[in-house]
């Protein structure tokens, strides 16, 4: 049984919009696609990193990285740089990697290093030294190999979110998008409870067979048409707001990372483009006001006497929908839910969500009702193994500056997960058991889990000695020897 739509509306624009219209227009050539958006509300314009999920998002839609990057002010990214959030002595930072095959001859020496350590013994630790992504941060290179044989290596990108969505804008009208402009004034229901036709206010009434809401934290069609409820995440991450600045490029070759430095209520990023930097601080609303978290930020890029230069100001609801996909309606990007920008994961949970419907209506095994039941568990699923991770990383701090630092690491409320893998971890137990026992519910895996622990220093404090000093040298020389070798 094939149950893709012979028509689909698409209701509003922004990234998760064009990115949806794309790989429909890519997957579905045949299927009337139609997206509707109103003159009136824009693209948020902050989002400006992701994860290597992009890269393949790209290569499906065969656009070279030379087409796109160009017109979107785009960057390489590797990894990410985490600034402050430790506190404890001798962490004070540390890098969350991209992994690669250049990576596997001495991963295995980081986390026999950790279990080691974790059991009290002296040994190097700190992921910078063992991974190739962090050598290519340090030294400013792209990570596409020159050697023609070289490996294909996982990156990321930075990217003006504003340029991106116009990019694909293009791209969709190019492709035979059907594009409306126009507001839309009411949802219609069927009698068996789906969505019969959309009312515009110049347009009038839209049917199509599916509808897809792409219209935000409104949620226009998902929430106020056909009422989906909201698993709240507030318990677990206290940011609900931010505050963006733009400011000049600092350097003509910036480093291929984000950088993510601790604050007083939250954290900033830095994000080099080729044209400029994008900084931001997302902060918790119950722990600072707007005001003084504009201070903070503007005094932190010594900007508190240019009042030139604009600030945005932003309000986040996190958590996700218990069903994305409901009756004749998928919700994709801000209406299915947002967790906050810590692991640059709105643009893959966007890619997700639109390649596993596609997948799923075009499952010959399963009546529509058992896919949707699928879809949504597995996509609560992610969500949730999203959240884990990102949850450790204000529950691992051992900050105590602030009653915000404070707040999070005196937090009991712990996703499960993280309460297991922290158990084993500090008790030197089988930390692989715990992480094979909960696999179904990770989205982050072993090395992910290892750089967060390691990083931020959940070791022991009193030391036995041990001679490992050759092994991190040996680390050390692996990793400048390969990115001699293959980049530049």
């Amino acid at each position: 049984m094939n149950k893709q739509p012979k028509s689909i509306l698409i209701v509003g624009g922004g990234t998760a919009g064009w990115m949806t219209a794309n790989s429909l227009l890519h997957a579905w050539p045949n299927c009337q696609i139609t997206l509707i958006e109103s003159a009136d509300i824009g693209i948020i314009g902050v989002g400006e990193g992701a994860t290597p999920y992009l890269k393949q998002y790209f290569k499906q839609l065969n656009i070279a990285e030379s087409e796109w990057m160009p017109e979107c002010d785009a960057t390489y990214k590797v990894g990410i740089n985490f600034e402050g959030w430790s506190g404890s002595e001798g962490y004070d930072s540390y890098f969350h990697p991209f992994f690669s095959v250049l990576d596997k001859p001495i991963a295995d020496m980081f986390f026999h290093n950790c279990g080691l350590r974790r059991r009290g013994f002296e040994a190097p630790v700190k992921p910078d030294d063992f991974f190739v992504a962090k050598t290519l941060s340090n030294q400013k290179l792209s990570p596409i190999s020159v050697n023609a044989s070289g490996p294909d290596i996982d990156y990321a990108y930075h990217f003006d979110s504003v340029k991106l969505g116009r990019f694909l804008r293009k791209k969709a009208l190019q492709k035979g998008l059907h594009h409306i402009v126009d507001t839309v004034k009411d949802v219609a229901l069927s009698a068996d409870g789906a969505i019969s036709h959309i009312l515009a206010e110049k347009s009038g009434s839209i049917a199509a067979d599916f509808f897809i809401d792409c219209t935000g934290f409104s949620g226009r069609l998902i929430h106020q048409g056909l009422n989906q409820q909201y698993v709240s995440y507030a318990k677990q991450l206290f940011n609900d707001s931010a505050v963006a600045i733009q400011t000049p490029l600092d350097t003509p070759k910036p480093h291929p990372q984000t950088r993510s430095i601790a604050m007083q209520a939250g954290w900033m990023w830095k994000i080099p483009l080729t044209t400029r930097v994008g900084n931001g601080y997302v902060y918790s609303g119950s722990h600072i006001s707007a005001d003084k978290a504009e201070h903070e930020l503007r005094s932190r890029l010594g900007l508190l006497e240019n009042s030139e230069i604009q600030v945005k100001h932003l309000k986040m609801r996190i958590g996700r929908l218990e069903r994305h996909w409901h009756q004749n309606c998928l919700a994709v990007g801000l209406s299915q839910g947002f967790i906050e920008p810590l692991e640059a994961t709105a643009l893959m949970l966007t890619q997700l969500t639109v390649e596993r419907f596609i997948a799923s209506c075009s499952s010959p095994d399963k009546n529509l009702t058992a896919s949707r039941e699928d879809y949504n568990q597995s996509l609560n699923n992610i969500f949730d193994g999203i959240r884990d991770y990102i949850v450790a990383h204000y529950q691992l701090t051992n900050r105590s500056d602030t009653d915000y630092w404070l707040d999070n690491k005196n937090n009991t409320d712990s996703p499960a997960v993280l309460s297991a893998i922290l158990s084993a971890w500090e008790s030197g137990g089988d930390v692989e058991r715990a992480l094979h026992a909960n696999k179904h519910s990770l989205v982050y895996l072993r090395p992910s889990w290892y750089c967060i622990l390691a990083g931020m220093g959940r070791f022991p404090k009193d030391l036995k000695s041990t001679n490992n000093a050759a092994q991190l040298s040996q680390a050390k020389e692996y990793c400048q020897r390969v990115t001699s070798q293959y980049f530049e």
